[in-house]
């Protein structure tokens, strides 16, 4: 959460000082200054906060795994272990249960997919990050364009231009003339309703997620009387009370947050599998 906005709250904006109301958190929470320019050629780029994270989460990435296989063992130790069973949740949990045997040839797109996900969701709850990167709607959307580009033009190589989007388009068993309905369905469905939902399921979760937190964390410090023993007793017991339930529903949450952000980085992975999987079997 933005850092700015607690400190806004703490310092100047209590339920018990009067004249000020909560300080609801909006969109402004996702935006972030910039931190440094530079040009290439004539394209102007400016570095930020979530730019940043998103290059740590690769280093923190290949990094854990390189320091888990480096020396690898035939009895693995705790790291290689924890690295080993990793890589069999993806290859066998979504590779293989959804694409079949040739599941392995997308083992290392779909491990790279769910791992960087899953870091970059993290940075949510991480101190002083503290923003899931993949709530930045560019993220989700460059994700679900590589699957896109990955599954539509692989379709069309394995099983041919018009067998790929026959099979796509025209389901079987149905009666011919129920296709000239069919078809503008299953197009606008699989081409572009498809790619868009894949990225804003990430997205609107990690979203949500992010100001929840910020709402409850916001409000144990607005609800938190400054001056607790100055104050008229029934304030100060409101003001205690409801900032200690706000501090205990942000834990909670955070909890929470903790299974949907792992979750949501196996969801976008399995469907990455599915729809690869619609491109090497055909229906």
């Amino acid at each position: 959460m933005s850092g700015e906005l607690i400190a806004a709250a703490a310092e100047s904006c209590h339920l018990s000082t009067g004249g000020c109301g909560f300080p609801a958190p909006g969109a402004e929470i996702f935006f972030f200054d910039e931190i440094a320019k530079f040009t290439i050629g004539q394209t102007e780029f400016a570095v930020t906060k979530p730019m940043i994270l998103l290059w740590l989460a690769v280093v923190v990435v290949v990094g854990f795994f390189v320091l888990a296989f480096r020396k690898a063992k035939v009895v693995p130790g705790r790291v290689q272990g924890l690295a080993e069973y990793g890589y069999f949740f993806v290859r066998d949990g979504i590779a293989r249960d959804t694409i079949g045997k040739e599941g392995d040839r997308f083992v290392p797109l779909l491990f790279s997919f769910f791992f960087f996900i899953w870091m970059n969701n993290l940075w949510g709850i991480i101190p002083f990050a503290q923003i899931p990167v993949t709530s930045k709607f560019a993220i989700p959307v460059a994700f679900a364009a590589i699957v896109y580009l990955a599954w539509v033009p692989l379709g069309v190589k394995r099983q041919g231009l018009l067998p790929f989007f026959k099979g796509m388009t025209m389901p079987r068993d149905v009666p011919k003339v129920m296709y000239v309905l069919l078809i503008p369905i299953e197009i606008l469905s699989n081409f572009i309703v498809r790619p868009f939902t894949h990225a804003v399921r990430l997205f609107a979760n990690m979203f949500a997620g992010h100001m929840l937190l910020a709402t409850f964390s916001i409000a144990a410090w607005y609800l938190f009387p400054v001056n607790l023993f100055s104050e008229p007793s029934g304030v100060a017991v409101i003001g205690l009370l409801g900032s200690a339930a706000s501090t205990v529903v942000t834990v909670a949450l955070t909890g929470f947050e903790m299974g949907i952000q792992a979750l949501q980085a196996y969801v976008f992975t399995l469907l990455a599998a599915v729809y690869l999987s619609d491109s090497v079997n055909a229906h």
